[in-house]
């Protein structure tokens, strides 16, 4: 035969217990999502920038007139690129440029990828040579940047700096 006795103290345990575990789990649901203010940044400045239906040279001058820049009519480059499978250092750091500005190439690893290469004119306080890259897939903008061929160079997103 077995007997259980309870005593007034253990319930009182279990009910603190079960009272601290409802507190908790309302507060889990009370706190709200976190979005990094960058993310919320990069989202609202490109709010109204269109990346799909990209099919041709000029579909990307447009694009990049949608950040305000001016390129040269004809692209310095057209070529096919692949995508990573496995992102090295450098790659990880393109990678989270990309984030910074809405996109994410970790969805394309292994694709297959155009990338357009222009000249920018209208790079402000600059005077050397200043390139954009736009990296396609599907007729949709995934990636890019803006970046100087100088030794001493910079690389940033589609926005103005």
């Amino acid at each position: 035969m077995f007997i259980c006795t309870v005593r007034a103290n253990t319930l009182k345990f279990f009910g603190i217990i079960a009272v601290s575990l409802a507190v908790l789990c309302a507060a889990v649901l009370a706190v709200p999502e976190y979005v990094p203010a960058s993310t919320k940044a990069a989202a609202a400045a490109t709010e109204n920038v269109k990346y799909t239906k990209i099919k041709t040279k000029d579909d990307v001058i447009r694009f990049l007139a949608q950040f305000g820049w001016e390129v040269e009519p004809e692209p310095l480059e057209e070529m096919k690129i692949r995508i990573p499978e496995e992102f090295d250092k450098v790659m990880k750091s393109y990678n989270e440029l990309q984030k910074g500005q809405g996109l994410d190439l970790a969805k394309y690893r292994g694709k297959e990828v155009t990338r357009y290469t222009f000249a920018v004119t209208n790079y402000p306080n600059y005077k050397g040579t200043v390139m954009a890259n736009v990296i396609l897939w599907r007729n949709r903008v995934i990636g890019g940047d803006l970046c100087s061929s100088d030794v001493t160079g910079f690389i940033h997103g589609f926005d103005k700096p």
